[in-house]
């Protein structure tokens, strides 16, 4: 079975302008806090790109968050911090 992490950064880079990608699991860091179950995610996107570094900071986001939608949606990823550079 594929890595879902890797799945994550496929989806990304299949539809937006990428250099480069990091896919993060933070998730150990929030063990014991209120929300924390251990079938959700917390992930950190650390993104290199020309295309998203141009818009808006929130545009940017946006559209990160519109290609992850159905996982939020599943409630696969609890948490998302995203950096572009």
């Amino acid at each position: 079975m594929e890595n879902y992490l890797d799945n994550i950064k496929k989806k990304i880079v299949s539809k937006l302008d990428i250099q480069e990608i990091k896919v993060i699991d933070n998730s150990h860091k929030h063990k014991g806090h209120k929300f924390f179950k251990e079938n959700m995610y917390h992930l950190q996107l650390d993104i290199k790109s020309n295309f998203l570094k141009k818009l808006p900071r929130i545009e940017a986001q946006r559209k990160i968050m519109k290609i992850l939608e159905q996982d939020l949606k599943k409630k696969k990823i609890h948490a998302i911090n995203i950096n572009i550079k």
